[in-house]
């Protein structure tokens, strides 16, 4: 029996609702792209999920047409993609990445 990589990066992100597909863990990011992206999320202080895409190929290559987005990092926030460290920087940066990451668990109380 065959994995679904799709159905599994699906369920992840439905389940989640800040998911981050990086380079590393939060702890131990491998490389720049993907630490800059914990340390604003970091500072966003709402809890988020992540995979290591390092560990695992199929995922790795599997979220990149899932998301049509050639490059990690990758998050996604109430289900949606919302783009890489340049995107997510900015989004800080303009104080938009906060109001939406609090909307999203606004939503659930």
């Amino acid at each position: 029996m065959s994995r679904d990589v799709i159905k599994e990066i699906e369920e992840e992100i439905k389940t989640h609702k800040v998911m981050l597909y990086m380079k590393g863990t939060p702890e131990q990011p491998m490389c720049g792209f993907s630490y800059t992206v914990i340390e604003i999320l970091n500072q966003v202080g709402q809890p988020y999920a992540s995979v290591n895409i390092l560990a695992d190929q199929e995922k790795r290559e599997a979220i990149k047409q899932y998301s049509n987005w050639p490059t990690i990092p990758q998050l996604y926030i109430n289900g949606e993609f919302v783009g890489g460290c340049d995107i997510t920087r900015e989004m800080f940066e303009s104080g938009e990445l906060k109001q939406v990451v609090d909307q999203a668990f606004a939503a659930t109380v």
